[in-house]
């Protein structure tokens, strides 16, 4: 069986092709979800993603450059032979057309091979920006606190991970391969529009500048109404993923229409918003495209005046006309494409929300540790979480050694969960420490460390796939025989002989596809075959009917043999064989002591005992009159 150990040991990234941006994200946070941000916030972002990869934006561009030249060549090429038949039959005409004609081919055929580089250097780098991009929020979610998932909604993570990185993909793909070339097509059209006729481009100079102003007239109102459709959106995907968890309830309440009703409140107002953008970004595109003919038509027109009046040849029409075409359509396609820039700051704003959070498990220059003996010592520990007003644990203190069983018990809310979260890492001490092995908790790395220790939550953590694969979760190359074993000590072949595929049988989304015992049976077999040094069960058997809650007893207590326990239990009885008991109450600690120590005190655990076996009692009963 591969040990903790071998395993921390095995887990190191051994080449991340994948980049990592989340440095690039060293900012002062915006503002909290759904309320507008810092103005300016993506496009930092932004322009520093960008900076990270110049050399390879400088280089597409060179080769864009050559792919592109028979767009500005061949009107030149047009023109010239147009005033060539124009001069008549003279001696240089054959050799001009042939000059030409031989440019022409030379500048078309090099298309193909220019094109290939610029597409495999622009395409590369513009996946490899998606890939970090996908990559950093990834590594982001995983550092990231558990006090900071559990402050934000699940729909909410979803949402940025799937649509905001598809519109920061969508922003890349226009910076790269629309806007820099369009710049670079206007900008090329006007140094040749420069060379032939300085007063024709001023002319030019004079117009364009009119699809600039009809963008900033709509610019504004198209940043707003994209925001507000951005947030709207994340408020029904964190709806959606509501209504899928709450489908149980939903059903056996016979609340689906009330359900649907909500549910259509909330996709009418994204729908309504939706249209906002849609109606805005309508008004922009059609007077852009009249404002872009309108310009043509006054160029043409000024074209021929300057050629009757003998000012320009009439070929010169036909290059100054696609010269003005090729500028007006650069700054159609830019000023047309930046609504798509709006959505694709917007997203990065909203990325940026998850990607600049402090609130991080952060392992750099912490003690990497080998081994674990199991020596637990609170000393006078307590903790409030951040915005809270009163301590949910306060002034703990407890000596626990290695290869000790400690149960803890109390009332909902008196801390228990707390003080297995402080043993996981999950929490920090607000006041006094926790030691593991005499290292003060707080300066270890966590990652390591937990490779040492097991958890058994209260709800089963399974992911679609089969038994096997719950069982090695995070393993590698653990053989046959030590799932075997596994799952022999956590009595899983008590039901496991009777499936199709043994180990191998496909359990569903959850796990949905077992019963609540045997999920839970799972559960424990992932923790065995880890060899945990330190193992916490936070009330795993009390979602479990009666028989059930035996069988996971039995295969718990195949579990705890040799390790540091705590177990966290609400029926009080299954916890007799501890060896010592902490009894909490609006966390603190009031009783400590094997269970006859306590039940001959009379205190608060022997209230508590009292209590729950009444509570089981008319249960039962409860129970047993229904099924009657």
């Amino acid at each position: 069986m591969d040990t903790a150990g071998d395993q921390g040991k095995k887990y190191k990234r051994s080449d991340n092709a994948i980049p990592d941006f989340e440095h690039l994200f060293d900012e002062e946070p915006p503002p909290s979800h759904g309320k507008p941000r810092k103005k300016g916030v993506g496009r930092l972002y932004y322009k520093r993603l960008f900076s990270r990869n110049k050399g390879s934006v400088f280089l597409s561009l060179f080769m864009f450059v050559l792919k592109n030249l028979p767009v500005w060549v061949m009107p030149i090429i047009t023109a010239n032979i147009i005033d060539i038949a124009g001069a008549g039959m003279t001696e240089d005409t054959v050799r001009l057309l042939i000059i030409n004609s031989v440019v022409l081919v030379v500048v078309l055929v090099q298309n193909i091979p220019t094109h290939v580089i610029y597409s495999r250097i622009s395409d590369k780098m513009l996946r490899r920006i998606g890939a970090g991009m996908r990559g950093t929020l990834i590594r982001k979610l995983q550092h990231l606190s558990i006090t900071y998932h559990k402050q934000i909604e699940t729909g909410k993570l979803q949402s940025k991970f799937l649509k905001d990185i598809e519109s920061v993909d969508a922003l890349n793909i226009n910076l790269l391969k629309v806007l820099i070339p369009n710049i670079i097509v206007a900008l090329v059209s006007i140094g040749i529009s420069v060379y032939n006729s300085r007063l024709v481009t001023v002319f030019f100079l004079v117009i364009i500048p009119v699809n600039v102003l009809v963008t900033q007239f709509f610019s504004k109102r198209m940043r707003k109404k994209n925001h507000q459709y951005r947030v709207e959106n994340e408020a029904v995907s964190a709806r959606f993923t509501n209504m899928l968890g709450m489908l149980p309830v939903t059903k056996a309440h016979g609340l689906e229409n009330e359900e649907i009703a909500e549910c259509d409140k909330n996709i009418r107002e994204l729908t309504r918003k939706g249209l906002a953008v849609d109606k805005t970004n309508s008004y922009f595109g059609s007077a852009l495209w009249v404002t872009t003919n309108l310009l043509n038509g006054a160029c043409l027109v000024f074209c021929a005046v300057f050629a009757l009046n003998g000012f320009i040849s009439p070929g010169d029409i036909v290059l100054y006309q696609s010269m003005f075409a090729s500028i007006s359509g650069a700054v159609q396609t830019i000023v047309n494409v930046l609504p798509t820039f709006s959505v694709g700051f917007e997203a990065i704003g909203s990325l940026s929300e998850i990607l600049v959070s402090k609130d991080v498990e952060d392992s750099a220059g912490k003690k990497k540790l080998s081994s674990v003996e199991g020596n637990v010592v609170f000393d006078h520990v307590s903790y409030k979480y951040p915005n809270g007003t009163s301590f949910v644990v306060e002034d703990f203190s407890l000596d626990v050694k290695k290869g000790e069983c400690i149960a803890v018990v109390g009332a909902s809310g008196s801390g228990k969960s707390t003080l297995m979260n402080l043993i996981i890492g999950f929490l920090k001490p607000t006041s006094g420490t926790l030691t593991i092995d005499g290292d003060d908790i707080t300066t270890l790395s966590l990652s390591d460390y937990r490779h040492f220790i097991s958890v058994v939550p209260q709800n089963s953590l399974l992911f679609s796939g089969t038994i096997r694969e719950n069982i090695v979760y995070g393993l590698e190359k653990v053989d046959n025989d030590a799932v075997e074993r596994a799952a022999e000590m956590a009595n899983l072949n008590e039901f496991v002989k009777d499936l199709p595929n043994g180990l191998d049988t496909f359990i569903g989304e959850q796990g949905g596809l077992l019963s609540g015992g045997q999920k839970q049976r799972v559960t424990i077999a992932r923790a065995l075959i880890r060899d945990p040094k330190i193992l916490i069960l936070d009330e795993a058997t009390s979602a479990l009917d009666n028989i059930s809650e035996y069988q996971v007893q039995k295969a718990i207590s195949g579990l705890i043999k040799g390790r540091t326990t705590f177990i966290v239990a609400h029926r009080l009885s299954t916890i007799r064989d501890a060896d010592r008991i902490v009894v909490m109450e609006a966390g603190r600690c009031v009783e400590v002591g094997s269970y006859e120590e306590l039940m001959q005190k009379k205190g608060k655990f022997f209230e508590l005992k009292n209590l729950n076996d009444m509570n089981y009692k008319i249960a039962e009963e409860s129970l047993g009159e229904g099924a009657e």
